[in-house]
């Protein structure tokens, strides 16, 4: 598939915004990286992939449209949320990808739903596909759902480059976790890429460019959450409370009657092991939007970050 030097490789990418969103919690909170993931440098991943695949110098393999879509509360129920959500949105705008919104709807006992986002993205992304001519369309998703876009893209000529991640961990009530790719879906891609895999195998600089940085380099890249934002930010504010409750499972609360009580992980505390803590202990805390429980229970929920035993 070499392409003539003054041919260009036309690439399209398609986001499942919340299927990203559950992947950038995995690698922020669950895995041992603990970092983001950074737009630009999954941009210019993919770019290197187009390229090794189609044995195609990496300058001419460009990006020419990429598209966003996700569900949305309104912004009376986010609250706080607001700014960092505007913040992603920002960072999405600064790397040239379009987003897409749909409402976020409530059925029974509350429950949060996001319906037709995978619609919209499949007759975007087939359009699309049409007038701008994509030689490779990379679809970030998992879902089976899009299988016949999928096969309606290779009856255009243009192939599917998929990434897609296999993953568990136990939340916090100890129940097994797991985002599995569709293997129907992974069977009529032209090209698979199994990320989970790829990162865990590879630490070259692509590798290495996927994630934020904890403590260094743009802090502006951060997904979802910036870890600063000038002003009243959220994040900004220090709190002292007590250990409500410890699981054995590795997690918490903190008592916090203005939050409703806070969940922490023992990986954010920082000056004692999980093992040594016992409710009623005094601890100092910050807080952030804890979105697939705010998700999960239909309302806004918290997690603590940097707690800390104060004797």
């Amino acid at each position: 598939m070499g392409k003539n030097l003054l041919d260009i490789l036309r690439i399209g990418v398609f986001y499942d915004g919340y299927y990203f969103y559950k992947v950038s919690n995995f690698y922020k909170y669950e895995h041992e990286r603990k970092a983001r993931f950074s737009i630009a440098g999954l941009q210019d991943f993919i770019r290197n992939e187009v390229a090794l695949f189609s044995n195609t110098d990496i300058r001419q393999c460009q990006i020419i449209d990429s598209h966003y879509f996700k569900g949305r509360s309104s912004a009376k129920e986010l609250g706080e949320k607001v700014q960092s959500e505007r913040i992603f949105e920002d960072i999405l705008m600064r790397e040239n990808v379009v987003t897409h919104y749909l409402p976020l709807r409530y059925g029974e006992n509350n429950t949060v739903q996001e319906k037709g986002i995978d619609v919209w993205l499949a007759l975007e992304a087939y359009e699309l596909s049409i007038y701008k001519h994509f030689d490779i369309l990379v679809l970030v998703a998992g879902d089976g759902d899009y299988v016949p876009l999928v096969r309606k893209l290779h009856t255009l000529g243009t192939q599917v480059m998929l990434l897609c991640w296999d993953f568990s961990y136990h939340n916090e009530n100890g129940d097994l976790v797991e985002t599995r790719t569709s293997r129907q879906l992974l069977e009529e891609v032209f090209f698979p890429v199994m990320m989970y895999q790829r990162i865990e195998e590879n630490n070259n600089d692509y590798i290495k460019n996927l994630f934020v940085p904890d403590k260094t380099g743009d802090k502006s890249l951060n997904l979802f959450v910036p870890d600063a934002i000038e002003g009243n930010d959220l994040r900004a504010q220090e709190y002292v409370s007590t250990i409500l409750t410890l699981n054995i499972n590795g997690f918490g609360f903190i008592r916090d009657e203005e939050r409703n009580n806070v969940f922490f992980h023992y990986s954010t505390v920082t000056n004692r092991d999980f093992t040594e803590l016992e409710p009623g202990m005094k601890v100092k805390y910050r807080v952030e939007d804890d979105a697939e429980r705010t998700k999960r229970d239909g309302a806004l929920r918290y997690r603590a970050y940097k707690v800390t035993v104060l004797d």
